[in-house]
């Protein structure tokens, strides 16, 4: 088999996750996304846990996830898969336009940003170049601007290592670092070098800090 049918055969066994608790919206996406030849399967998951479950046992191309879920809202859906699969390719799928957002969205490392005010074809567009390995965004955020706060600390924050997210995550979560460590099955040293290093590339001094720049970027 040649290298162009080899592609062509990779690109026709495409899978996508939807991570969607409206039915309605959830089967838009699904009916844009069969539009694409070249999609073999489509999953789909109702919450961030149910998400982290589904990946566990296998990787699609690519997750489209809504920020408002049943179990969490705003970007720490984005941070949480980022933290079980740091490599997988994971689209913004959301009612909410504000630039702001969208700017700490592909900060965070997402690969695309798609409204649901968009009518189907252009649903299918942003999907199929998502697919193609391109990020997509609105054509009017493609205008550069000065990113603000949030979006800098949100390049911090993808900056975090899978461990240093897990950590910030039990952080969060209000654990002591001897529960990080157990939960994470590590030392306490390896939470608190772990800890350091969080606060270094955040560029904060303690944990309260740390707590308020995540907050500062995961609120919508």
């Amino acid at each position: 088999m040649g290298d162009d049918e080899h592609e062509l055969e990779i690109k026709r066994s495409s899978s996508l996750l939807i991570v969607d608790d409206h039915p309605l919206f959830r089967d838009a996406l699904a009916a844009a996304a069969s539009l694409n030849p070249n999609i073999r399967s489509t999953y789909f998951a109702g919450s961030v846990l149910e998400a982290c479950e589904c990946l566990k046992s296998s990787l699609p191309d690519l997750v489209l996830l809504d920020l408002n879920l049943k179990d969490t809202t705003g970007l720490e859906s984005l941070i949480t898969l980022q933290a079980q699969v740091p490599s997988q390719r994971v689209a913004i799928v959301t009612a909410t336009e504000d630039r702001e957002i969208i700017e700490r969205a592909m900060a965070l490392g997402a690969v695309g940003y798609i409204p649901k005010s968009l009518d189907m074809n252009s649903l299918k567009g942003a999907i199929s170049d998502l697919l193609s390995g391109e990020n997509w965004t609105p054509p009017e955020f493609q205008q550069a601007i000065e990113p603000s706060p949030a979006s800098e600390i949100a390049s911090r924050l993808a900056s975090l290592t899978p461990a240093q997210r897990r950590v910030l995550s039990g952080l969060k979560s209000g654990l002591l670092n001897k529960q990080i460590a157990y939960e994470m099955g590590i030392s306490e040293a390896t939470v608190k070098a772990h800890m350091t290093a969080i606060f270094r590339k955040l560029g904060v001094a303690s944990r309260t800090q740390a707590l308020l720049s995540l907050q500062a970027v995961v609120a919508i």
